[in-house]
């Protein structure tokens, strides 16, 4: 799975690769974790658009928005035929942009699970795959986790749980079989979607066979990954501390 990732150099992103013309600024992040409200590109009526989606996806037909709560990810083999997923990422494909993701490697004799940073060599930002949809709440339900405070997106997008008549978008992220970089690490790892292919993914009407072949692993040899604390384990936690190198002073 995709658990955690970070956008810690927000302000190197080229939002003309992703096709939009003028890009939110963005405050960095290490740490984001399902429930937050996530950057996302995604097709819109002139081009390509930024917005920001809640992570979790809500199918449109679910009855209250808790269901986002077990959908953070979608697995890359099996979404086109998944009721929840089907239609976003037939029609709603987005990218997440990103420069770093965490995986939890499971460590034999212990029960605690080791989380590693993975990140590009040139410290690049990348695009996460994604997919996303909007959910309208029924009469008298809620629209997300008891407790958790709600947050507008761009252009006044709902991403949190403020009660409201208005519709909630939600996105989730694609996984796939591991590279040789991950397989060592986890027997998961998301899908990354290649600059020159941003265009295709985000187009409702690429065609299925086109879409089915973005699904293909990244190359690993622009990649590294290396230990880090536990720190990262906690979402509170959301500073450098969480991409510092285990054992660095």
């Amino acid at each position: 799975m995709c658990g955690r990732f970070a956008l810690s150099k927000s302000d190197r992103i080229d939002w003309a690769q992703f096709g939009v013309r003028r890009g939110p600024m963005l405050p960095p992040h290490w740490n984001l974790g399902p429930g937050r409200p996530i950057a996302a590109v995604r097709a819109g009526s002139e081009g390509a658009d930024a917005v920001m989606l809640r992570w979790g996806l809500v199918p449109f037909w679910a009855k209250d928005a808790t269901i986002g709560n077990r959908l953070a990810n979608a697995r890359a083999e099996s979404v086109a035929e998944k009721p929840a997923f089907r239609e976003a990422f037939r029609r709603r494909r987005c990218l997440v942009p990103a420069d770093g993701f965490y995986e939890w490697q499971i460590v034999p004799g212990s029960a605690r699970k080791q989380p590693w940073f993975i990140h590009r060599k040139d410290d690049g930002v990348f695009a996460l795959a994604g997919m996303w949809e909007r959910w309208m709440p029924k009469a008298g339900t809620g629209t997300g986790t008891k407790g958790s405070a709600g947050t507008r997106g761009t252009a006044g997008t709902r991403t949190g749980t403020e009660p409201s008549a208005g519709p909630l978008e939600t996105c989730a992220l694609l996984t796939m079989e591991p590279n040789a970089l991950m397989a060592p690490i986890h027997s998961r790892m998301p899908l990354i979607i290649a600059p020159g292919d941003y265009a295709e993914w985000l187009d409702p009407e690429t065609p299925a066979s086109r879409v089915r072949a973005l699904v293909a692993p990244w190359e690993p040899t622009a990649w590294t990954a290396y230990r880090v604390s536990l720190r990262v384990n906690a979402v509170a936690n959301d500073d450098a501390g969480c991409v510092a190198p285990l054992g660095a002073a």
